[in-house]
């Protein structure tokens, strides 16, 4: 059995993606630039704000201080918008109760701003989510593996005692490169031919399956 349940949050935990697109959209709309679709946000998204607000621009104003601009936008926007259509994936909260009822810890890594990623694991998990790493200046986003093993340090745990949870290639290259199993989840952004792709030890879909794999299959 795992002692180290490590969560992606944007796709995996929380559906975020209409608040995203629609903080994204305003900010575009305040620079006269084209709009996008939900569609095309889920592909957007992964590596953090300042790519998903670089990747939404039209690539001719990829510029890196006119990209910091457009992103101020989306800050002040987001900010008071992140609430309003972000609802945790079904069965997630259920799941993070169980876990935390046999003794298992629960964290989450993600590139999104830290801030941002505190906020919202408080508000929707409260107490069963022990520790949240995201975004922070200074410190190496995913697909590197620096917040995974900060979490295992902090939790005095080894690679063999952990499982990192995703929805992206991004999720699963980070597993991998922390070399701790690597569980695609199929409710999210992204399809299973990506985690496939990407080597993925599991596919899941549904919360379910994820106490069944941790509880006991691994």
């Amino acid at each position: 059995m795992k002692q180290l349940v490590m969560f992606d949050l944007d796709g995996t935990l929380l559906n975020t993606i209409n608040d995203l697109m629609n903080a994204c959209n305003y900010a575009l709309s305040q620079f006269g630039y084209p709009l996008h679709d939900e569609a095309s946000y889920k592909k957007f998204v992964g590596n953090g704000i300042y790519k998903l607000v670089e990747c939404s621009m039209p690539e001719e104003k990829r510029i890196p201080e006119h990209i910091l601009e457009v992103k101020v936008a989306f800050d002040a926007y987001y900010k008071e918008h992140s609430l309003d259509e972000t609802k945790p994936y079904e069965g997630l909260k259920e799941l993070l109760v169980k876990l935390n009822e046999q003794g298992i810890r629960c964290g989450v890594v993600t590139n999104k701003a830290h801030a941002y990623a505190t906020q919202l694991v408080k508000q929707f998990f409260g107490e069963t989510i022990q520790l949240t790493l995201g975004q922070r200046e200074g410190i190496p986003t995913k697909p590197h593996p620096y917040s995974v093993e900060e979490m295992m340090t902090h939790f005095k745990m080894e690679k063999e005692d952990c499982i990192y949870i995703g929805d992206s290639n991004v999720d699963i290259q980070t597993a991998k490169a922390a070399g701790v199993t690597s569980v695609g989840v199929l409710w999210g952004f992204r399809d299973s031919e990506e985690l496939q792709s990407e080597g993925a030890d599991y596919l899941v879909s549904h919360a379910k399956e994820i106490e069944q794999l941790v509880l006991e299959q691994l």
